[in-house]
């Protein structure tokens, strides 16, 4: 009579029918499914870091430029993007008074910005919005200050994109008048304040164009 191991099963053990069982189909297609999504996810994350490395970089070097012009106002990146906030302030103007015109000194500022800003370009859409303090225009050629900040807007992006090679595809300009206040339009120096500039470098990755709109 064969001897039996005192730790070996039965081959009739119901206990063998389960080892190696193979999973059911709905858990391999479930593994299969998180290990893709943690996949994405990795990828995602290292493209959101190198594009915030990037925004980073433009922020301190848009820092630098303002302080070295004296220019007012601020570069902030929040959740969406990089904000870069230009306002007037003395006897600097960034446009004719009642017009959409860029005064020579507006021109020089923009030249400074413009190769901090233009490489990001390249994966970021930049959307250039105009406001204006609380003052009616008298202007004929606008009816509003809705009309007169897009018109700022659109002429800063014209500049940009005649002047410093931005390309089209990937700018925007948007006027908000009145309507965004960062102070209360009661004093010469606060509704100078208002009367700004704003770069916005959105953080999510800029689209190229489709066939059908090119």
């Amino acid at each position: 009579m064969p001897l039996k191991s005192r730790n070996m099963i039965d081959e009739d053990d119901p206990r063998v029918s389960q080892i190696g069982h193979p999973a059911p189909a709905w858990l391999v297609n479930y593994a299969d499914l998180m290990t893709e999504l943690v996949c994405f996810f990795v990828i995602l994350y290292a493209l959101s870091a190198a594009l915030n490395k990037d925004i980073q970089k433009a922020k301190t070097q848009v820092e630098d430029v303002m302080k070295n012009e004296k220019i007012s106002g601020e570069a902030k990146v929040d959740k969406e993007g990089l904000r870069i906030s230009l306002s007037e302030q003395g006897q600097l103007a960034f446009f004719e008074s009642g017009r959409a015109d860029i005064t020579p000194r507006m021109g020089e500022i923009l030249g400074k910005l413009a190769p901090s800003l233009v490489n990001l370009t390249d994966k970021n859409d930049i959307i250039v919005e105009g406001h204006t303090d609380n003052i009616p225009v008298h202007s004929g050629a606008f009816a509003s200050n809705w009309e007169l900040s897009t018109a700022r807007a659109t002429q800063v992006v014209r500049f940009l994109v005649n002047q410093k090679r931005f390309p089209p595809s990937k700018m925007a300009a948007i006027g908000y008048g009145e309507y965004r206040p960062i102070a209360p339009n009661n004093t010469p120096d606060n509704r100078a304040k208002n009367r700004r500039v704003v770069f916005f470098v959105k953080n999510l990755p800029a689209l190229s164009p489709s066939k059908s709109e090119k």
